[in-house]
């Protein structure tokens, strides 16, 4: 039976696993096992990713396995990323445009040098 990853109760921090046992032959082994950012996805979500992965990424053959519109397919989507500490793309892009632009407020830096970095950071994108 799978489970989300708890947090401590205490400090709220992600716990780890130290013990693993076969269920068939009962041996257990100690120690502290990594488990990847996956591992803290609900069933829920593990099961809409595995689907995404199945659909080669193909949202539309998604939409129709699901019966859902395409923004809520893409809504789930960028849920599971932002909870494991991905944010989509475009907010990263965002987010970086939004420094230019504050740095340009703030006077730090000119309008052609904000323009210079923004052209860049397109450049790379490409």
């Amino acid at each position: 039976m799978a489970h989300k990853l708890p947090r401590c109760p205490i400090c709220g921090r992600e716990m780890i696993i130290t013990r693993l046992k076969c269920p068939r032959c009962n041996i257990t082994i100690e120690g502290e096992f990594w488990v990847g950012k996956l591992a803290s996805l609900s069933q829920e979500e593990q099961e809409f990713l595995e689907l995404f992965l199945r659909t080669r990424g193909n949202v539309k053959e998604m939409e129709r396995i699901l019966r859902l519109s395409y923004p809520t397919v893409r809504s789930r989507l960028d849920n599971i990323l932002r909870s494991i500490g991905l944010p989509p793309i475009e907010e990263e892009i965002k987010t970086k445009a939004q420094e230019v632009i504050d740095k340009l407020e703030r006077g730090e830096i000119t309008v052609q040098e904000a323009l210079k970095i923004l052209d860049e950071e397109k450049k790379e994108e490409e």
